[in-house]
């Protein structure tokens, strides 16, 4: 009889065994257990190994303590002046109360990620689309205040919010290009227009001080001269007015130049007229 009983104790021993080692956990570093005792929230238990008492705790969740992200976005979403764009942004958050995480919302994670969601959609409608793109930063702190005061009831505290991509319409992404590339000519043409005016009253101070100095203006020509004739791989023609001998060219009439007309200055020279034929005299009679 007792050789029979023997292996049947010894089998209800490992099953017992077995039963109460179920109840060990290990936990990580960063991660949190609650532990609820015939249905009453009796504390967090971790790191390391941990004891649950079989079919008396039960541990509905582990809470990371980590720094967690979220993804969330919303589509055709109206700005202030009443532009439909779709918007990509991300949320960095952590459990810092942790009792409140586990008592105060069912799924702390998916809270937060609905509160995101429509906190975006009401900060969305109070900018418009030029805010919105160009001042990114003020929108996602502006986003982060909003969401964590909602979340601070919850134990969750929000560090940031950015805002990743602002999907606009195509025909409108058309227009702020075609309006951006107007901006910059006039831009261009303001500026060209800027140094037009500026060349102009320096060439104006030149001159001025070309005309009270005969020996700069003469170097200047013949610094012009100099540079022309230093262009290499193409045909040059210089025309050097006839005003300007000082400039080492000979005067007018050498080499093969036609001398100017002799006169008064502004006088016309005289034109020339051909003689006039004289008229056949009558043929004498011969006798």
């Amino acid at each position: 009889m007792v050789d029979v009983l023997t292996p049947i104790i010894g089998f209800i021993a490992i099953i017992v065994a077995l039963f109460l080692l179920s109840g060990i956990r290990v936990l990580k570093e960063w991660e949190r257990m609650p532990v609820l005792r015939l249905g009453r929230y009796v504390g967090l238990r971790g790191p390391g190994i941990i004891y649950l008492v079989p079919l008396i705790d039960r541990a509905p969740l582990r809470i990371s303590t980590r720094l967690d992200t979220i993804q969330f976005r919303t589509e055709s979403t109206l700005t202030k002046d009443n532009v439909p764009v779709n918007v990509d942004s991300v949320l960095y958050m952590k459990p810092v109360d942790l009792e409140k995480a586990v008592l105060q919302v069912e799924n702390y994670f998916q809270a937060t990620q609905l509160a995101s969601q429509t906190t975006l959609r009401e900060v969305i409608g109070k900018v418009t689309l030029n805010e919105l793109l160009a001042e990114r930063e003020k929108v996602g702190a502006r986003l982060r205040e909003i969401i964590d005061e909602k979340t601070e009831s919850w134990g969750i505290k929000v560090t940031a919010v950015e805002v990743r991509d602002v999907i606009i319409p195509a025909n409108l992404q058309d227009a702020m290009s075609r309006q951006a590339q107007a901006e910059r000519e006039r831009i261009a043409r303001v500026t060209l227009a800027t140094a037009e005016f500026e060349a102009a009253g320096k060439m104006i101070e030149a001159a001025k001080m070309y005309e009270s100095s005969e020996q700069g203006l003469r170097l200047r020509w013949m610094n012009i001269i100099y540079e022309l004739g230093q262009q290499s791989g193409t045909n040059t023609i210089m025309l050097i007015p006839s005003s300007m001998p000082e400039a080492g060219w000979p005067p007018v009439g050498t080499f093969g130049f036609k001398e100017l007309p002799k006169g008064q200055p502004g006088e016309k020279p005289a034109k020339k007229t051909a003689p006039r034929p004289e008229p056949p005299q009558p043929e004498e009679p011969q006798e």
